[in-house]
C-alpha cells in the first residue's frame, strides 16, 4: 500500500477526531454542560438506566468521576437516581430521555441532515467500505484503550527520585 496515502488518511482521521471534539465542546457549552458530559448522556440514551458502576465501566471514567457527572446531570434534571426494583440497595441512574432529546436534538439537526446527505452521495459499495473501516477502527481503539489501562503507570511516586 502507498505509505503517502496511508499517512494522508491518518491525518484526515486526526482532523476528524479534532473537529468532533470541537463540535461536542460547542454543544456542551451551548447547553451549559462542562466538556463531554453531554456525550456521557449518549451512553445512558443508548443503554437506558444503569448503575454508576456500569456507567464507569463503559465510559472509562473512575467511579468518583462518574459520581460527579451524575451529580451535575441530576442537578440539571437530565437523570435521576432511583433504587433498583429488584434490589433497593442498588441505585439506578435513569435518564430523562425526552428532556435530553429536547435539549440536544435541535443542536444536532443540521449536522445529522448534512451527514445523511453526505452518506447518500456514496454508492452502497462505498458505504460498506466506510462502515467496515469504522467498525475495525473502533475495535482497534477499544483494544488500545484496554492495553493502555493495563500498563503500569510511568509516573513516579512523589517520594521517588
Amino acid at each position: 500500500m502507498n505509505q503517502e496515502l496511508i499517512t494522508q488518511v491518518r491525518r484526515l482521521s486526526q482532523q476528524y477526531a479534532y473537529a468532533s471534539i470541537q463540535m461536542h465542546e460547542a454543544v456542551a457549552k451551548r447547553v451549559g454542560l462542562p466538556g463531554t458530559d453531554h456525550k456521557y448522556l449518549g451512553f445512558l440514551l443508548q443503554n437506558g438506566q444503569m448503575t454508576a458502576g456500569e456507567l464507569a465501566t463503559i465510559s472509562g471514567l473512575t467511579t468518583g468521576a462518574v459520581t460527579g457527572l451524575i451529580d451535575r446531570l441530576e442537578q440539571r434534571k437530565l437523570v435521576k437516581r432511583q433504587p433498583a426494583a429488584d434490589d433497593r440497595r442498588k441505585i439506578m441512574i435513569v435518564p430523562d430521555t425526552k428532556k435530553i432529546m429536547a435539549i440536544l436534538e435541535p443542536l444536532y439537526k443540521d449536522f445529522r441532515k448534512e451527514s445523511e446527505e453526505l452518506l447518500a452521495s456514496f454508492s452502497e459499495k462505498e458505504i460498506n467500505v466506510i462502515e467496515t473501516y469504522f467498525q475495525k477502527a473502533v475495535a482497534i481503539m477499544n483494544k488500545s484503550a484496554e492495553q493502555i489501562k493495563k500498563k503500569p503507570s510511568s509516573k513516579k511516586k512523589s517520594n521517588e527520585k
